[in-house]
């Protein structure tokens, strides 16, 4: 049952990265994107985690993007292809905004993603960014997650030496 809903959640992620697209190409008409894109959407709940997604990338998209120069040394944002970026911002996103999404799945979501929409060279990519930004929110102690399970936490091997 668990891999039903993660492929249900990803189908739920390829609605927001098709919404964000339509909506760059056009620069306006979000909510009439969104309901056509959403039309085959009956669950309310699927449609309000669209959304929810849709609505922070759409709403942070500056923030989103400093977290991407950051780490693109030396390259500019108009390089990266733009099912990418929407990849990046909405992975991003999900690692700032979602408490409730582990960040291992956030990032290994968009991977899978990216693997049907970018090209074959994008897995990599967006893997190297998302975990450089994972770290970062880690290390300024910004990640706000929340729930078992939802952070890694590392911790020491005990030993198997008893007189230690």
């Amino acid at each position: 049952m668990t891999n039903v809903k993660k492929f249900h959640r990803r189908v739920l992620r390829e609605k927001c990265l098709q919404i964000l697209y339509a909506y760059e190409m056009q620069g306006e008409g979000l909510t009439l994107i969104s309901e056509g894109i959403l039309s085959d959407i009956v669950n309310v709940r699927d449609r309000d985690f669209v959304n929810q997604i849709v609505n922070r990338v759409v709403a942070n998209t500056d923030q989103l993007d400093e977290f991407i120069k950051e780490r693109v040394n030396n390259w500019e944002m108009d390089r990266i292809a733009l099912i990418d970026k929407l990849l990046l911002r909405i992975g991003i996103a999900e690692l700032l905004y979602f408490k409730d999404i582990p960040p291992k799945v956030s990032i290994n979501e968009v991977i899978e993603i990216a693997k049907d929409y970018s090209t074959s060279k994008s897995g990599k990519f967006l893997n190297g960014i998302l975990d450089a930004v994972l770290s970062d929110l880690k290390e300024k102690g910004i990640l706000k997650k929340a729930g078992r399970g939802l952070v890694d936490q590392s911790l020491p091997r005990r030993s198997s030496n008893p007189e230690e």
